[in-house]
């Protein structure tokens, strides 16, 4: 069964490399990798290796022990065992309290989907005027609040033409009426500032 976690596998690849313990894991660059499933562990009776090598609780490497002996040492211990790199020659089980290592395989893989999401967050845009009416800010507001809904993040522009340079609060004004009507999903990432003649501020998906 070749399906396990890429973490696990580079800790026993780099622990064996560090104690002298030459390991044959031919697949562990290949191709053939896919994501681990629940129902796919290899753990205390599931694990039917005749062979195994055993490394402890604290990391410290045990030798190469049978299945049974194995076995013994981990309820002995009051732990589980746990192959953590099956396609090596010998594979390579670890003393541990499964239900912590499951936790904890379980909190980093949303952890990486939560980085992966925020990776690929777009940067959506909305123009506004000073002199913006009513239906239109309501019209652009609904908008962002989509995007926002979505998980995108929004930069808000307040565009100054010729003479409307010289009333800035009116966009400010502006600005400020927007992203209160984005209030209930969307939170001031960047707050208003200045550049040039445009007025720009960034609204953040608010955390649910």
């Amino acid at each position: 069964m070749k399906l396990f976690n890429l973490g696990a596998r580079l800790a026993s690849f780099y622990f064996c490399k560090k104690e002298g313990i030459i390991i044959n894991n031919s697949s562990f660059h290949g191709n053939n990798r896919m994501p681990i499933k629940k129902e796919e562990y290899l753990v205390n009776e599931s694990i039917r290796f005749p062979k195994v090598l055993v490394i402890d609780s604290d990391g410290n490497a045990l030798g190469v022990k049978d299945r049974r002996e194995a076995l013994a040492l981990a309820k002995e211990a009051n732990l589980d065992l746990f192959c953590i790199s099956p396609n090596s020659t010998p594979p390579v089980c670890k003393i541990l309290d499964f239900g912590k290592h499951r936790y904890q395989l379980e909190k980093k893989r949303k952890e990486n989907e939560k980085k992966q999401k925020a990776m690929i967050q777009d940067l959506k845009q909305i123009q506004l005027s000073p002199v913006i009416d009513t239906h239109d800010i309501e019209t652009k507001a609904r908008h962002a609040i989509g995007f926002l809904k979505g998980g995108d993040k929004v930069k808000v522009v307040v565009r100054f033409k010729g003479r409307q340079m010289a009333h800035p609060e009116v966009g400010e004004e502006v600005m400020n009426r927007f992203i209160a009507m984005c209030s209930e999903v969307g939170v001031v990432e960047k707050k208003p500032v200045m550049e040039g003649r445009n007025l720009f501020a960034t609204l953040a998906p608010a955390k649910k």
